[in-house]
């Protein structure tokens, strides 16, 4: 690992040889806060936010999906910048509420909606709920009806359009369980017209994650276009048009990039046909502005050679960070001290967890100096599906999360102790 490779990426860089998030030195917060711990930095946040308002055109509306990541603090701060929120559960829409998203900046998508979760939407008068089956438009309307409520409902079609990336994460295409056909779209436009209580205001579509090119993109917004321009024909005039999310970052150091710019080159391609088309434009970013706001740090426990292997035993596992296990996924992790000089040469190592898993692992084959316990270790573009995808797995506690103001620290999550793995039980 030369010195070339170690120079950090975003609001993360070496300082005298340490690695920092802003001015904070983050070995000092491993020392305060211990590991596994989650550190976010508030100026990346911001900043990518920003990206996606600034460049978007007026009246847009950018939902922040709140999947990606879903701490309160985290969510207060991007509703104080001005987004919207995308929910996918009640749980979900309980946090948007209380960290303060207005209501009508709220869209809530997913395909498996409760009736007791129509009824808080409801209550909450949000933006729209987006409908995603026949079923599911037909619970809507009763329970609209029951209420005498209208209710402003959008659709998401699948428009089938196949995109370089896991197969996990993508749902554009049609043996997806999301959306519905172009056909079904229509029909259900059709039915919430016609019904006293719904009122349909939009049409959406979301091809998947981490996704690196536009063209899909402009393809499917094309493809909505179409869609509301046919059901504007026949006396139908939507409002918008959800362009959704999906905008990939660059995991590995080799292609790292300015993830505020690479936003708004996206929000300018994807805005421009919306926008000449005459409709209001809805998006849903979510990874593309959380990811690389956060790093996981984690501490070297042991090492351990077996064969030809070289394994560094980490006190991060699985339960922390499960998408290297979950999809195969890159993290590029760095030392917090960098190791000047050329005397000592580097080790191959797999990074793996304590998890009694053969799957536990944050990185395979991987350079670093030799490494001894209490090494500190920061595993890159971990703000998003990080903590969110974190879990009590044998017996495991979830870290702490800390966010950085400059030179300020807040914990925003305090790391769970043993009694909260009694949560729950009688």
């Amino acid at each position: 690992m030369s010195d070339n490779e170690l120079q950090g990426n975003g609001r993360f860089q070496y300082h005298h040889d340490q690695l920092h998030c802003e001015q904070v030195p983050l070995a000092e917060l491993a020392k305060q806060y211990g590991t596994p711990l989650y550190v976010y930095s508030r100026a990346a946040i911001v900043e990518n936010a920003r990206a996606f308002l600034d460049q978007a055109p007026a009246g847009t509306l950018v939902c922040y999906a709140v999947k990606a990541n879903g701490n309160p603090a985290i969510l207060r701060l991007l509703a104080e910048t001005g987004l919207g929120a995308d929910v996918t559960s009640g749980g979900e829409l309980f946090l948007a509420l209380h960290a303060g998203f207005a209501p009508e900046k709220i869209i809530y998508s997913g395909v498996g909606k409760l009736p007791h979760e129509i009824n808080a939407a409801l209550d909450a008068h949000i933006r729209a709920l987006h409908v995603e089956s026949a079923m599911e438009l037909a619970l809507i309307a009763e329970i609209a009806s029951q209420r005498q409520q209208v209710v402003s409902i959008g659709v998401r079609v699948n428009p089938d359009i196949h995109v370089e990336t896991h197969p996990y994460i993508s749902t554009g295409a049609k043996q997806h369980k999301f959306g519905v056909s172009p056909e079904t779209a229509v029909s259900l436009i059709h039915t919430a017209a016609q019904h006293p209580w719904l009122k349909p205001v939009g049409i959406a579509a979301h091809l998947g994650s981490q996704i690196q090119e536009t063209d899909p993109f402009l393809a499917s917004a094309d493809f909505l276009i179409g869609l509301a321009d046919e059901l504007a024909s026949s006396g139908i005039q939507l409002e918008y048009v959800d362009v959704g999310g999906g905008l990939g970052v660059q995991y590995t150091n080799d292609k790292w990039e300015v993830q505020s710019e690479k936003i708004q080159n996206w929000v300018t391609a994807v805005a421009e046909p919306v926008q000449t088309a005459g409709y209001g434009l809805v998006m849903e970013p979510g990874r593309s502005i959380i990811a690389a706001s956060g790093v996981l740090l984690t501490q070297v426990v042991y090492t351990k050679p077996q064969d030809a292997k070289q394994f560094a035993i980490v006190d991060a596992g699985m339960n922390d960070l499960l998408r290297p296990t979950l999809y195969s996924a890159h993290h590029e992790i760095l030392p917090v001290i960098k190791v000047t000089g050329t005397s000592k040469v580097p080790v191959t190592y797999d990074v793996v967890g304590p998890i009694c898993e053969t799957g536990d692992f944050l990185a395979k084959e991987r350079p670093f100096p030799p490494l001894a316990p209490h090494d500190l270790l920061a595993v890159f573009h971990a703000g998003a599906y990080g903590f969110a995808m974190s879990s009590n797995y044998n017996g495991r506690l979830r870290p702490a999360e800390v966010l950085v103001d400059d030179d300020t620290t807040q914990l925003i999550r305090q790391r769970q102790t043993y009694d909260h793995l009694l949560d729950g039980t009688c």
